[in-house]
């Protein structure tokens, strides 16, 4: 298991079973009331079990961020693209519970993550955000990533275009 402490007392550690109510609250929230998932109708809380389980048997991480015993978010990472070509680059997605905004949390689980990467031997870290979601691309320009493209109206939610920024990371 991998573990690690932030001096804030954030406590990064794997994603249990037992952790995947606050995923399916985080996805559900995600899919209904924001851009940051572009899908239409929620995933059913079961659906997840099956996630969490063939991430673990692919060795991909879901890490969780804890807070006084809460969890307070989530981050994971997985193929970029199916192509072997593309084997070297993932794509990852970070969401944090709302009474935990905008204290560090996204911050912390985005460093365990990249530090997984990088020991993974991984080339690159693709992000691809909702344009107007100008919060997580500040985030991630925190992080050190960088804005490679600006894909306009690819998606649609909420009966409006939406443009997709896409941001990539340097890990090796």
């Amino acid at each position: 298991m991998t573990t690690a402490y932030a001096t804030d007392g954030v406590r990064i550690r794997d994603c249990t079973p037992a952790d995947l109510d606050v995923v399916h609250e985080l996805h559900v929230d995600a899919v209904l009331h924001t851009t940051a998932i572009w899908q239409d109708e929620p995933w059913p809380r079961l659906w997840f079990d099956g996630w969490l389980a063939e991430r673990r048997a692919a060795g991909l991480p879901v890490f969780v961020a804890e807070v006084d015993g809460q969890v307070a978010g989530y981050v994971s990472y997985g193929p970029f693209r199916p192509h072997d070509g593309y084997r070297h680059t993932v794509e990852h997605s970070v969401y944090v519970v709302p009474a935990f905004r905008g204290r560090g949390i996204a911050s912390e689980l985005m460093r365990a993550l990249v530090a997984h990467a990088r020991q993974q031997d991984l080339h690159v870290m693709m992000a691809g955000i909702c344009s107007t979601n100008t919060g997580s691309i500040a985030l991630h320009e925190r992080l050190g990533f960088t804005v490679v493209a600006v894909l306009p109206e690819v998606g649609r939610k909420f009966d409006r275009w939406l443009d997709l920024t896409l941001m990539r990371l340097p890990l090796s």
